[in-house]
C-alpha cells in the first residue's frame, strides 16, 4: 500500500469526484462511502485499485461500470494526479499515480527519519505483553527464544503504532514444577556427597541440574544431610531457583530482549489473593463445588465445558493462579492484554477469554499470540538435542552459534503460529541465500555508498535541492514505491499482531535495492579501471554483466540517486529495528 501521502492524495480525488457527482445529481450518495485502495494483481494494471464503484452499485442501482465511469468523469484532479485513470470489469478503478506524487514520498521519509512509518493506530492506548514466562526449572530452548522474538517485535511494532506498551515476564514459581525441580537438584546433591538416590518420576535430567547441586554442595557443604529431606529439597529449590532465573536474564539480556516487569506466580500466592479471587466468583455463581473439587463455570463464556480450578485433594490448578494474575492485569488499566504462547496451549484460549469476559470485559480484550515449533536444522539435517539441556536445544547455544541478529530474523521469517525450519548454517552464511546478511548487506552497501561520496567530496544534497524528476525511470520509481509501502506494513503488521509482514517487506526491499545496485551506478568512476564503490560480497553473473553496461552520470543524476539511496537506507535501518536487528554501516 501507498504511504500516507499518496494515499491521502488519492483518497481526496476520489471523494471529491463523489461530491461532484453528488452535487450535479448524478449518485445519490445517501453517505460517503469508506474509500479504500488496493494494488492491482499485475503491474501493468496500474499503481492502485479501488473497489467503490462495486461497492455503491447496489445502493446507486447503477452497473458498477457505469458507477466507475461517472467518477472518472468527475475527477477534476485527474489531469494534476493521474498519469492514468481506466476502468476495468466488473468496475475497478485502476490508477497510475504521476511520478512526482510518488516521489514526494522521499521528502516525508528525510522529514520524519527514525519516525518514517509510525501511525497512531493506537491512540496511546495502554497493553501489556507478557511473553517467554518459562518456568525457571531449566535454561531456556530454542522455542523460548521464538517467542522472544516475537514478543519484543510485537512490543516494538505496537509502541510505534502508538500504543503504550509494557513487557512482562510471568515467572512460574510456584507449584509441582518447583519441587520436582528441588527434588531432583537434591537427588545430585546426594550423589555428590556419596549417598544413593534417584531421581522421582518426571523429575529434571542434563546437566545443568548437576552444575546446580554442585553449586549447593559447594554452598552449603554437606550440612543438607542433617536435614529432613522436604527441607533440604525444599533448600535446594530455592538456590536452584536463584541461580537459573538468573540464567534466564542473562540469556535473555544476550539476546537483547529487557522487560518493564517482572511478575511472581509466588508471590501472588503468597498474599492469598488466589482464594480471595475464587471466593469472588463464587458468590458471583461463577466458580461452584462438584465432586470435592472446585469449577471455574467457564461454559457460560462460550469454553466448552467449565473447568477444575482446584482439585478434591486441595491443590490449585495452574488455571486459578492465571485467573488470579489475569484479574490482576485487568484490574492495572490495560486496554489490551497480549500473550504470546507456545500452540501447544491452543485450547487454553477459550477459558481465558471466559476469564476475562467473568470481569466484564470483552473477550478480545485478551488476543493470544501462538508460537509454534522450531525445528532446528545443520546443512539440512536436523540437530540432536543438546546434551547439556537433556530433552532440549538450548536458546543459549543457538545464540553463540548465529548470533543475535540472526536468531531473530530467523525466529521472524515466517507466522509465529507455523512450524519452522532454522537451518544454523544457513543464518551463519555470508552469501545471499542467508535472509539476514541478504539484508543487513543492503544497508551496509549503501552505507558504503555515502562513506565514498564523503571520501570524493561529494555533497550528499537534501531532497529538495536535488531533481527528483531525473528517478522517473522504472526502476527508481519501483524502489520508491516500495518505500511508500512501508507505513501501510508497519501498521497491518501492529493490527494483526503479524511481525513477519516486516520481514518479508525487508527481504523485498533488499531485493530491489541490490538489483538497483547493479544496474545503475549512483557514483562516477574516477578513470576505466577504478570502481569507487566497494565491491558486493555477491552477485551473479548476469548482475555483473549489467554491472558492465551502466549509463553515463551527470552531477544532477547522482545528486538524484543519492538522495534515493538515503531514503532506502533510512528505511531498512526503521525496519531492522523494529525487529529488534542491527543494521551494520559494515559487514
Amino acid at each position: 500500500m501507498p504511504s500516507d501521502l499518496v494515499r491521502t492524495t488519492v483518497v481526496d480525488a476520489l471523494q471529491d469526484a463523489l461530491q461532484r457527482a453528488h452535487e450535479r445529481g448524478l449518485l445519490t450518495l445517501r453517505s460517503m462511502p469508506l474509500l479504500t485502495l488496493d494494488l492491482p494483481k499485475r503491474a501493468e494494471w496500474g499503481d492502485l485499485a479501488s473497489t467503490v464503484a462495486m461497492n455503491l452499485a447496489s445502493s446507486e442501482r447503477r452497473a458498477p461500470l457505469e458507477v466507475a465511469q461517472i467518477i472518472l468523469d468527475n475527477m477534476s484532479k485527474r489531469e494534476a494526479i493521474f498519469d492514468r485513470v481506466e476502468i476495468a470489469k466488473p468496475g475497478f478503478l485502476n490508477m497510475t499515480v504521476k511520478p512526482k506524487l510518488w516521489l514526494a514520498v522521499l521528502g516525508e521519509i528525510e522529514s520524519s527519519g527514525a519516525a518514517y512509518g509510525r501511525c497512531d493506530l493506537g491512540q496511546g492506548r495502554k497493553v501489556l505483553i507478557e511473553f517467554v514466562s518459562a518456568n525457571p526449572t531449566g535454561p531456556l530452548h530454542v522455542g523460548h527464544g521464538r517467542g522472544a522474538a516475537v514478543g519484543q517485535a510485537l512490543a516494538r511494532l505496537l509502541i510505534a503504532a502508538g500504543y503504550h506498551v509494557v513487557q512482562e515476564y510471568y515467572i512460574n514459581d510456584a507449584g509441582r514444577q518447583m519441587k520436582l525441580l528441588g527434588a531432583s537438584v537434591y537427588v545430585r546433591y546426594q550423589e555428590r556427597m556419596g549417598r544413593a538416590a534417584s531421581l522421582p518420576e518426571d523429575g529434571y535430567h542434563g546437566e545443568y541440574i548437576n552444575d546446580v547441586a554442585g553449586l549447593v554442595a559447594d554452598r552449603l557443604g554437606d550440612a543438607l544431610l542433617t536435614l529432613p529431606a522436604p527441607e533440604a529439597e525444599s533448600r535446594c529449590r530455592d538456590l536452584a531457583y536463584a541461580e537459573l532465573l538468573e540464567a534466564i536474564q542473562k540469556d535473555l539480556k544476550e539476546f537483547g530482549i529487557v522487560f518493564d516487569s517482572w511478575y511472581s506466580e509466588a508471590g501472588q500466592s503468597a498474599t492469598g489473593v488466589v482464594d480471595q479471587v475464587l471466593n469472588e466468583l463464587r458468590t458471583r455463581a461463577l466458580v461452584f463445588e462438584e465432586d470435592g473439587a472446585l469449577w471455574f463455570r467457564s461454559s457460560v463464556y462460550g469454553d466448552e465445558k467449565d473447568r477444575v480450578v482446584r482439585k478434591r485433594e486441595g491443590d490449585y490448578t495452574y488455571l486459578a493462579a492465571d485467573i488470579a494474575y489475569h484479574r490482576d492485569k485487568l484490574q492495572r488499566g490495560y486496554d489490551l492484554l497480549i500473550d504470546v504462547w507456545g500452540a501447544d496451549h491452543h485450547g487454553y484460549i477459550p477459558r481465558m477469554q471466559a476469564v476475562v469476559q467473568a470481569y466484564g470485559h470483552p473477550a478480545d480484550r485478551l488476543r493470544v499470540v501462538l508460537v509454534q515449533m522450531v525445528h532446528l536444522l545443520r546443512g539440512g539435517a536436523k540437530v540432536e538435542m543438546s546434551k547439556r539441556a537433556g530433552e532440549f536445544v538450548t536458546m543459549r547455544e543457538v545464540l553463540s552459534e548465529v548470533g543475535a541478529d540472526a536468531a531473530k530474523f530467523f525466529f521472524l521469517m515466517r507466522r509465529s503460529d507455523t512450524p519452522l525450519d532454522f537451518d544454523l548454517e544457513l543464518a551463519k552464511r555470508r552469501s545471499a541465500d542467508n535472509p539476514v546478511y541478504y539484508v543487513q548487506y543492503a544497508h551496509a552497501r549503501l552505507a558504503s555508498v555515502f562513506r565514498v561520496a564523503q571520501e570524493r567530496g561529494i555533497v550528499v544534497p537534501k531532497t529538495g535541492e536535488a531533481d527528483l524528476s531525473l528517478l522517473a525511470d522504472a526502476d527508481s520509481l519501483a524502489l520508491v514505491r516500495k518505500l511508500s509501502a512501508y507505513p501501510s506494513v508497519l501498521e497491518g503488521s501492529a493490527a494483526a499482531l503479524e511481525p513477519h509482514r516486516v520481514t518479508f517487506y525487508l527481504q523485498e526491499l533488499a531485493g530491489l535495492i541490490h538489483t538497483y545496485y547493479f544496474k545503475h551506478r549512483v557514483l562516477p568512476t574516477v578513470s576505466a579501471e577504478e570502481s569507487t564503490e566497494e565491491e558486493p560480497a555477491f552477485g551473479s553473473e548476469a548482475a555483473a554483466q549489467c554491472r558492465n553496461h551502466r549509463e553515463p552520470l551527470t552531477p544532477a543524476v547522482t545528486a538524484a540517486r543519492l538522495v534515493l539511496m538515503g531514503q532506502v537506507r533510512q528505511v531498512l535501518e526503521n525496519g531492522l529495528s523494529l525487529l529488534g536487528i542491527s543494521a551494520p554501516d559494515r559487514m
